[in-house]
C-alpha cells in the first residue's frame, strides 16, 4: 500500500525510515506534505524516492491508499477528515483528535466510507509489552487486581525546538504522553469503566531552554500535573500520574499487581524491555527475557499492521476504536478534575489480540 505522509516535523524521520526499510514488503511511502513546503522538500530529500507535494495532491493521487497524519494535535481531526472524504485510509499520530466528539466523528466517517482508521501509539505491539501480555495471559501474576503508572518529567521545553503546542489544549502531559500509558493498560486489562482525577497547572508560563528559541516564554493553557484513578470494566483499579512539573523521580513506569505476583512493565514509550516479575516467595525481582520481534524503535509498526490487516481482511490492532477509548479516558480525567466527581466512560473497545 502506498502511503502519503502529512506533517514533516520531528517525528517524521523515524516513521519514514522504518516504513521505507523495515516494512517495505507491506507499505511504501510515496509522498509527503507539510504546511511549510520547504520542510516537506527537506524531508523528501533525506529519503530518496519520496516526493514533496501539496496536501491536495496527496489526497487526489489514486495510487496513495493511506494517509499517515503526523501533524500537531490541532490538525489531527481536520486532516483525517479530509483524507477519509477523499477515500483514503488514515492513521493519526496520537491523540486521535482533541475531543471524543471529534474522534467519534472520524470513526463514524471511516465506517460509513468502508475505510480504516487507526492511531498511535503502536509501542504496545513491541516486544516488551507483548511479553507482558503473554505473561498476563499465562497467569504469571494470578488474577490482576490493580495497577499504577507514572509519567514524570520537567517538561518538553527543555529539548523540543518548538514546544508551544505541548502547553495548549490537546497538549500537556496527559494528552502528549498519556496515550502510551493508557494504551498499554487497556491492551493488558481491557476497557475502562469510569474515572476521577485532580489536576493543576503548577506554573503559569514556561521558559524555553532549547535552541533556537532559548529564553522565549510560553503561556500555559492546560493542566501540567494530573493524578487520576481508573476503574476497569473487569474490576481492576489503577492510578495514573502524568506531569511536566517534576524535576526528578524514581517512580516505576507501570506496575501490575496480581494475586500471585507483581509485574514491572518497561517504558511504554519504547518497544523493548526490561520486563521484571516478582512473586510472593521471591527474594528479589526476576528479569523476564524479551524475545519477540520489534524490541527497538519500530514506530510505523501500527501503520504496517493496518496495511497488512486491510490486505488480509482482519481487524488491525492500533485501531480507531482503541484510540477513541483512550481519548475518551483522557478527556474524562480532565473533566473529572474540573468537576470534582467520577465520570463514566461512554466508549469501549476490544482488547487487541496479541502479535503473532
Amino acid at each position: 500500500m502506498n502511503i502519503g505522509i502529512v506533517g514533516c516535523g520531528n517525528i517524521a524521520p523515524i516513521y519514514l525510515g522504518n516504513l521505507r526499510d523495515r516494512f517495505a514488503p507491506v507499505v511504501a511511502v510515496k509522498a509527503c506534505a507539510d504546511l511549510d513546503p520547504e520542510r516537506a522538500r527537506l524531508r523528501a530529500s533525506e529519503f530518496p524516492g519520496v516526493e514533496a507535494a501539496p496536501l491536495a495532491d496527496l489526497l487526489a493521487d489514486p495510487d496513495i491508499g493511506l494517509i499517515l497524519n503526523l501533524t500537531t494535535p490541532q490538525g489531527h481531526c481536520e486532516v483525517a477528515r479530509q483524507a477519509l472524504e477523499a477515500g483514503k485510509h488514515v492513521y493519526n499520530e496520537k491523540p486521535l483528535a482533541l475531543s471524543p466528539d471529534e474522534g467519534k466523528e472520524l470513526v463514524r466517517l471511516a465506517q460509513a466510507r468502508g475505510l480504516r482508521i487507526g492511531a498511535a501509539p503502536d509501542t504496545f505491539l513491541g516486544a516488551g509489552l507483548q511479553a507482558c501480555l503473554r505473561l498476563l495471559d499465562e497467569g504469571a501474576i494470578g488474577e490482576p487486581v490493580a495497577a499504577q503508572a507514572f509519567m514524570l518529567c520537567r517538561g518538553h521545553e527543555h529539548w523540543h525546538p518548538n514546544p508551544d503546542f505541548y502547553y495548549k489544549t490537546g497538549g500537556g502531559p496527559l494528552f502528549d504522553m498519556g496515550p502510551y500509558y493508557l494504551t498499554a493498560l487497556v491492551a493488558l486489562l481491557g476497557p475502562v469503566r469510569r474515572v476521577t482525577a485532580s489536576a493543576r497547572a503548577s506554573f503559569p508560563e514556561r521558559i524555553i531552554a532549547s535552541e533556537p528559541r532559548r529564553g522565549e516564554r510560553i503561556r500555559v493553557e492546560t493542566p501540567t500535573h494530573i493524578v487520576g484513578v481508573l476503574e476497569f470494566a473487569a474490576g481492576q483499579i489503577a492510578s495514573l500520574t502524568t506531569s511536566f512539573d517534576t524535576q526528578a523521580s524514581q517512580a516505576p513506569r507501570i506496575e501490575l499487581f496480581g494475586s500471585k505476583a507483581t509485574l514491572s512493565l518497561p517504558d511504554p514509550n519504547t518497544f523493548g524491555g526490561p520486563v521484571r516479575l516478582r512473586a510472593a516467595d521471591d527474594e528479589e525481582w526476576r528479569e523476564t527475557p524479551v524475545t519477540g520481534p520489534y524490541a527497538e524503535n519500530a514506530r510505523g509498526l501500527g501503520v504496517a499492521d493496518m496495511a497488512a490487516a486491510i490486505a488480509e481482511g482482519r481487524p488491525h490492532r492500533a485501531s480507531g476504536e482503541l484510540a477513541l477509548h483512550v481519548l475518551d479516558i483522557m478527556r474524562a480525567l480532565l473533566e473529572a478534575a474540573e468537576q470534582g466527581r467520577h465520570i463514566e466512560i461512554g466508549t469501549t473497545c476490544a482488547r487487541p489480540p496479541a502479535m503473532e
